[in-house]
């Protein structure tokens, strides 16, 4: 009988492995890892130590092959790209074109190049995951710090979600819903009813799965309808250029009064919070087949080109088609005539992929929410692959909390606009810039680029936090009653009597009456006393009847 300490020969999978893992991280100590025109990002060296660090896990899960590089790169985009997708077009008739588009590419770069420096330095300091890099670097309070802003940043994300799938399936006040117009208004339209389905249904067998690699196919699905949306848009829009039906587009930002400024600076977290995927970078490196930070760099590289150009071509079509229109969130503008064949299916098809589209990328920020939330309720304990009543009792808990959010909560491009400027920038740009700084001292060292990109970054963060919160606090805390990012009222009724005598346009005299009709506390039964103008200008008419 052989000793069980000694490796049998007929199964050389362990020392295989060793070997593999040896030569994938020899890359540390190479001469040649870092490629000529690369500033410093692949300098990464490790000791023995590391490599031993690196070697243990990768031996002790050899039984599952982990991700592939296309895989993660799905898993990374699907990470990026959700709801913010569908905000860009509006963004663009704030900014205009050539400063979004600008915007999109630099905001894409930047946050490219922050996701390599947290790779580097998880390595170095041998962190699993997101708050583990952050107290190696700032302590234990920064840590516990990092994961609220996580558990906050990806719970408001999936509450925006929820909203936006019951927005589709039975409609708002801004547009009708997919089950309303078919089957007409009933208890199958229900809002609450049908997220609680789709939940149930549909969510939570995704959400209940142990590892993210498992993930990988609805996440190239939800990747694969995002590009299907764009190429709808570009079609329709290019039909309606040929026919002479669009119309100009803004190509600069409107720099000519305070509130056209304070509507650019409402914006700009939009921007930021487009491209946060940092808090799933761990993960998904940790379960990367073959791991290497030169294979993640690959990864994070691939995957913001792909995001830049979905963002850049969503960005451009959607306000192409849909002009001064364009509304915060473009699904809405759906519900219309596009002014080409097969208007009526095309609407359909486009809401429907982005039903699914969600459903899709739900689980993938779940994964980071419940995961944060295990290292912050039980640390120390077996990680949730080792314990799956623990795994479906956070699933279950956490998909509970966010469906209560869903239906309570009456705003969410508010909320969207405060996350991206306070949990999305510091777990974006915030904090890598911070653990590069700090960890450059102990580690491989920055070069001076990347020293003053750090920063840069760093103040950069610190800017947008102040400018959005501020914006948003003056457009949403004060007494414009408009989203000014629509430029429509918040509650308006589009079948309403357009020769109405009752109009009376909003103005000084009667913005505080109409501020007592449009508050949200006092529900929506109000709601048929605002209708836009009749001429379609921008002016706003309350009707006290």
């Amino acid at each position: 009988m052989k000793s069980k300490n000694l490796p049998d020969p007929r199964n050389p999978f362990v020392e295989v492995e060793i070997r593999s893992d040896h030569n994938m991280n020899g890359g540390f100590d190479s001469p040649h890892s870092s490629r000529p025109g690369d500033p410093g990002f692949l300098k990464s060296k490790s000791s023995d130590k590391d490599f031993e660090f690196n070697m243990v896990p990768y031996v002790s899960h050899g039984e599952t092959e982990g991700s592939g590089l296309s895989g993660a790169v799905f898993n990374l985009a699907t990470t990026v790209i959700g709801a913010g997708l569908m905000a860009l077009p509006a963004t663009m008739k704030v900014m205009g074109i050539i400063l979004g588009t600008i915007m999109i590419v630099v905001m894409g770069l930047v946050a490219e190049v922050s996701v390599e420096l947290l790779v580097r330095y998880l390595v170095e300091s041998k962190s699993t995951t997101y708050g583990e890099v952050v107290q190696n670097a700032l302590g234990k309070q920064a840590k516990i710090f990092s994961e609220i802003c996580i558990i906050l940043n990806n719970a408001g994300v999936l509450v925006v979600y929820l909203i936006i799938l019951g927005d589709v399936m039975s409609g708002s006040l801004h547009h009708s819903g997919l089950f309303d117009q078919w089957w007409g208004h009933g208890f199958w339209d229900h809002r609450k009813l049908l997220i609680l389905l789709v939940l149930i249904i549909f969510l939570a067998p995704l959400c209940a799965l142990d590892r993210i690699d498992s993930l990988t196919i609805t996440s190239a699905a939800s990747v694969v309808l995002a590009v299907i949306f764009i190429v709808v848009a570009i079609i329709v829009a290019l039909i309606r250029l040929l026919k002479g039906t669009l119309n100009a587009p803004r190509w600069t930002p409107d720099l000519s009064s305070t509130k056209a400024i304070m509507d650019l600076l409402v914006v700009i977290p939009i921007m930021t919070n487009a491209y946060i995927s940092h808090f799933n970078v761990p993960t998904i490196y940790n379960e990367l087949e073959g791991k290497s930070p030169e294979k993640m760099n690959q990864v994070g590289r691939i995957s913001t080109v792909l995001c830049i150009f979905l963002y850049a071509s969503t960005a451009i079509s959607g306000y192409l088609l849909f002009g001064e229109d364009t509304e915060s969130d473009v699904l809405t503008n759906f519900d219309k005539d596009l002014g080409v064949p097969y208007s009526t299916a095309l609407n359909y098809f486009v809401r429907i992929s982005y039903l699914i589209h969600l459903i899709l990328v739900f689980p993938v920020i779940h994964f980071s929410l419940r995961q944060t939330v295990d290292t912050l309720l039980f640390e120390g304990s077996p990680p949730l692959t080792e314990s799956r009543k623990r795994c479906l009792a956070l699933t279950g808990g956490l998909l509970l909390i966010l469906y209560l959010g869903s239906t309570t909560i009456p705003n969410i491009w508010t909320a969207f606009k405060f996350i991206g400027a306070t949990t999305a920038v510091s777990l974006g740009f915030t904090f890598p810039s911070l653990i590069a700084l700090r960890l450059s001292k102990q580690g491989t060292s920055l070069s001076p680029a990347e020293k003053l990109l750090c920063l840069s970054m760093l103040i950069f963060a610190v800017t947008v936090s102040i400018v959005g919160v501020i914006g948003g606090y003056e457009k949403f805390g004060g007494r414009d009653v408009r989203d000014p990012l629509l430029n429509v009222p918040w509650y308006w009724r589009p079948d309403y009597p357009r020769n109405d005598p009752c109009w009376t346009p909003l103005d000084d005299k009667n913005c505080s009456v109409a501020e007592h009709v449009l508050n949200p506390d006092r529900g929506i039964e109000s709601s048929s006393h605002l209708q836009s103008a009749p001429s379609g200008s921008s002016s706003y008419y309350y009707c006290n009847k």
